[in-house]
């Protein structure tokens, strides 16, 4: 491609006039063409053609060339590179001007970070034909030079996506998050209604009132205050007011509860992973369906302890000179699963002595020499492994029993 600058005018802009024997098209390597083509643009953007064109030649569909895109609410950082690791490109893109970017580039490998909406992104990328990959902050964050800006991360996340053993997230669906938001949610309400719980509790103390901690008894509490019994029957009017507040509110939080329960309910009923994992002692319906809801596939996992470790459910390792040395579990993952699997194994140990079986009894084994949070903490971890075992082979819980598989089961 040659440029001939003329000294021609129209529209009080100057015009250039390209001469080249070469095609153009943004999603295809340039090809020769029979004849010469001539191409009148205006000057002012004859850098941003010739750019283009430069960038398409070298991140074409044969290359290994690989971006790193850094998401935000409004502005989005691009940083792509060549199989060498050279830079081709930095550059700056507002919210709209995304899709239309990668819309004209070949299809390439690109990767984000897994925050918020990248799942989204990942998903529109995807079908404009990219090979897209969903990378940890945690992963990203040691490759970030020196201060924090987008470019840096932008470059760190180029080059964190570069490195052979590197760990990438499972893109989810539009109907997997669906499903997961009722559990965000429910969490979220459960939260809320443990602080008006508190609430009213505390306010009722200030005036002499103490009610009994659980929240299996918030009903007598509630009425006592809908009824003005003798207790609070020296708390003014405006005080009353205030709790009466409290208790609407308290009674709204419970029946949305209610209402996602059912939801979840329906949900796991239709899934046959969750139906397996509820036959395992002490897990139920909430437990069983946020698991089969967040692993759709248990094949992502090599083994029962690589899914105990997503979870955080394994030892903290601080290990040097041939010294293995094992600390607190690292909390690392996903905490809400962890939290329903500790929960489940408190359940187990609370009825331990109406159980039988085989982990009844290492239960009952490891408490003669660990304290019961200890064991509690293990028999979690022995869960995790047991349900992605299920989940890999479709077996239901045994225990002593004789294997049961879902294609014989009545689920």
């Amino acid at each position: 491609i040659e440029p001939n600058r003329v000294g021609d005018h129209l529209g009080g802009e100057t015009m250039t006039t390209v001469q080249g024997v070469m095609s153009f098209h943004p999603r295809s390597i340039p090809a020769p063409l029979p004849h010469s083509v001539n191409v009148t643009v205006p000057a002012k953007g004859m850098l941003e053609l010739l750019q283009g064109y430069e960038l398409c030649v070298r991140l074409n569909a044969r290359c290994s060339s690989r971006i790193g895109l850094d998401i935000a609410k409004r502005w989005f950082q691009v940083h792509a590179v060549q199989a060498d690791g050279s830079e081709v490109l930095i550059k700056k893109l507002s919210r709209n001007a995304v899709l239309s970017f990668f819309t004209d580039l070949p299809v390439c490998d690109v990767a984000l970070e897994a925050c918020g909406s990248s799942h989204y992104w990942a998903r529109k990328l995807v079908r404009l034909g990219h090979r897209v990959q969903l990378i940890s902050p945690a992963y990203v964050k040691p490759f970030v030079k020196r201060s924090k800006t987008n470019a840096h991360d932008a470059r760190a996340i180029c080059e964190a996506a570069l490195r052979p053993d590197m760990r990438f997230v499972p893109i989810k669906s539009e109907e997997q998050q669906a499903v997961l938001m009722q559990h965000t949610a429910r969490q979220l309400l459960v939260e809320q209604r443990t602080a008006v719980v508190n609430s009213l509790r505390a306010h009722l103390t200030e005036f002499g009132v103490i009610a009994n901690k659980r929240i299996q008894n918030v009903a007598g509490l509630t009425r006592m205050i809908d009824d003005g019994a003798d207790q609070v029957s020296h708390i003014p009017a405006s005080g009353i007011a205030v709790l009466k507040l409290l208790v609407t509110h308290l009674r709204a939080i419970e029946e949305s509860l209610r209402t996602i329960d059912e939801h979840i309910a329906i949900w796991q009923k239709k899934s046959a992973a969750a139906q397996v994992l509820e036959s395992i002692p002490g897990i139920g319906i909430i437990t069983s369906a946020a698991v089969a809801a967040n692993v759709p596939d248990p094949a992502a996992f090599r083994s029962g302890r690589d899914f105990a470790a997503w979870m955080g459910l394994v030892p903290r390792q601080h290990s040097s000179g041939g010294k293995e040395r094992l600390g607190h579990i690292s909390k690392q993952g996903n905490k809400y699963l962890r939290r329903l699997l500790v929960l489940a194994a408190t359940s187990h140990l609370r009825w331990l002595h109406k159980r039988t079986g085989a982990v009844a009894d290492w239960c009952r084994t490891l408490l003669k020499r660990r304290l019961a949070r200890l064991v509690t903490i293990a028999l979690a971890n022995k869960l995790a492994r047991i349900g992605w075992a299920m989940m890999t082979t479709g077996e239901l819980y045994r225990g002593e029993a004789k294997i049961t598989t879902l294609a014989g089961a009545a689920v």
